[in-house]
């Protein structure tokens, strides 16, 4: 089941439709109250949550979420105005796993809504080697390995690097990297972390280019179809 919290009744519509035509069990709500009072009996897989909405915002709704132990886990994308990028730092800080700008194609929804669950069904994967691309990470041996040869990593460029391959395609704000890689007791800039993601795209070679940039946002890693 997928939830869908967006105020505007013709574009709930039109997502709640193009869901359940592509075979997801979908569930439309106007405002938080609906939404929440459905969430405290049913727990979806996903959830599509809007930023602006009535009386209790998107941002809120998000930082209730994650704080609560049942239901911190449920992947949330963020549909948002096409210039709130302030938001869009605040909801992946919040632990939003993407997010989605008005105004935006259907299908674009789908394959965002196919590629979250995809990620979360992997997540609590325990597999010792992760791939992408040409990049090979080996977890007990912290070994990284491109096109088979061999690359020599800092520890924090290392640590990077896993994070990307562990979450493919959820994009991280500066901030969130700085937190989860640096540590929260670290009070160094967001450039740090370009500074590394430069060096760390060197090393990389030939597959730089799967770690991307989102323009005023952060980073992610991404494999080509």
């Amino acid at each position: 089941m997928i939830y869908c919290v967006e105020d505007d009744a013709n574009i709930r519509e039109l997502i709640v439709y193009t869901l359940q035509s592509t075979g997801f069990d979908t569930c439309g709500f106007s405002d938080a109250e609906a939404f929440l009072d459905t969430l405290n009996k049913t727990l979806p897989e996903l959830i599509l949550l809007d930023i602006m909405l009535p009386k209790k915002d998107g941002l809120a709704i998000m930082s209730d979420l994650k704080k609560s132990a049942r239901t911190k886990n449920i992947p949330v994308i963020l549909i948002t105005a096409k210039d709130s990028e302030f938001d869009i730092v605040n909801g992946l800080n919040l632990g939003a796993d993407d997010y989605i700008t008005k105004p935006f194609g259907m299908m674009e929804m789908v394959s965002r809504v196919k590629a979250v669950l995809r990620r979360c069904e992997s997540k609590g994967n325990t597999e010792n080697e992760l791939s992408v691309e040409d990049i090979y990470l080996n977890k007990t041996s912290r070994t990284v390995k491109v096109a088979d040869k061999e690359i020599s990593l800092s520890f924090k460029e290392y640590e990077l690097l896993k994070l990307f391959m562990e979450n493919r395609d959820k994009v991280f704000s500066r901030e969130s990297l700085l937190q989860l890689v640096w540590g929260q007791e670290y009070y160094g800039e967001t450039r740090t972390v370009d500074v590394h993601i430069r060096t760390l795209r060197q090393k990389l070679g030939s597959s730089a280019e799967a770690i991307q940039t989102i323009r005023n946002v952060g980073y992610k890693m991404s494999q080509s179809e």
